[in-house]
């Protein structure tokens, strides 16, 4: 295996003063240490460069060192998430070969009403939905039905999601709306709500695409008056977990289920111009149809969290995987450049 010279390339915020090379210590259950630990234990030669606020230092780095590639984990610019396609497409303007979905496919996936809206064009199944624009009140359209869950258009994570983003008429619907656009300056969007399993089924690849085994979340039935919805609390607050018997775990599926699943899953994954690794969020209704929820290019890499467990289950090891990431960008920067 070639050893190459990698540039890591992230937020700044998350390098931390007191071990800014990542050799343990605080940093040590981030992302960003898991990524750079496996790629030293892979021998590669790797500089870590934050970005902020500026790109120049960036560019004159990059424009100077000039790697064998980058690994993006970069996840916003300026405190803004929406604007980690920008740090992608000044890349995609350098000629830098970069891990991860580029500039159009993370415009494509950031915006969830632009997402779901491209994903319903190519017949994949999603929630219907209404955008409700910044300082705007909305009737509900007969084409949507209650009840929906209201959320940020430009978040992830679960950003902006509790319990109270579940609502049942419009008077919930507007007052929920009004809350994200003060709270997150954007649109809200409103989608019904699915009833059925939540997983989260990775896929990596570009031109051949791999399936991992779906991660399900097991939530409480909804008539214990538990959480119905994927949380922030449900899913990084163990008391709470604990409390309403929520855990993680490999979904088991009749075989018919599980490739109506992988094909859904390829299906968005290619129309959303997502490259290398991502996550899809899915519920499985209880008569079978497979909805997409959300779309996630760069999705958390972190050993330990859903994406590097279900490589893991499919026999790709972390350090493997986060090989496997880079192999995959350089191919298809060659091939682009072929």
């Amino acid at each position: 295996m070639k050893k190459l010279d990698i540039t890591v390339l992230m937020d700044a915020a998350c390098i931390p003063a007191e071990d800014p090379e990542f050799t343990g210590g605080s940093a040590s259950d981030t992302t960003e240490y898991h990524v750079v630990h496996a790629l030293r234990e892979l021998k590669h030669a790797v500089t870590i460069l934050g970005v902020s606020d500026s790109v120049q230092e960036m560019v004159r780095h990059l424009s100077e060192h000039r790697p064998d590639i980058v690994f993006n984990l970069t996840e916003q610019f300026r405190d803004d998430r929406g604007m980690d396609r920008h740090i992608a497409g000044l890349l995609e303007l350098m000629d830098v070969p970069f891990t991860g979905t580029g500039a159009l496919g993370l415009l494509l996936c950031r915006n969830k009403g632009l997402c779901k809206q491209l994903l319903s064009s190519r017949k994949v199944r999603v929630p219907h939905f209404v955008v409700v624009p910044r300082g705007k009140r909305i009737h509900v359209p007969k084409t949507v039905s209650f009840p929906l869950v209201v959320k940020p258009n430009l978040e992830d994570g679960s950003d902006g999601i509790s319990n109270a983003s579940l609502v049942y008429d419009d008077e919930a619907l507007n007052a929920r709306a009004r809350m994200v656009h003060e709270r997150y300056n954007q649109s809200a969007i409103a989608e019904e709500y699915i009833e059925g399993r939540e997983l989260y089924v990775g896929v990596i690849g570009n031109n051949r695409l791999t399936v991992l085994p779906p991660r399900e979340i097991f939530l409480p039935k909804p008539e214990t008056g538990g959480p119905v919805l994927a949380t922030q609390r449900v899913k990084f607050d163990t008391d709470y977990q604990k409390r309403w018997n929520i855990r993680f775990g490999f979904g088991e599926f009749e075989e018919k289920q599980l490739q109506n699943i992988v094909r859904t899953c390829k299906r968005a994954y290619r129309a959303l111009q997502i490259q290398d690794y991502g996550r899809m969020d899915v519920r499985v209704t209880p008569d079978g149809h497979v909805v997409i929820l959300e779309a996630n290019p760069n999705p958390d890499i972190a050993y330990g969290e859903e994406v590097a467990e279900a490589a893991s289950r499919a026999g790709i090891e972390y350090e493997a995987l986060v090989q496997r990431v880079l192999n995959l960008a350089l191919r298809r920067y060659r091939s682009a450049k072929s």
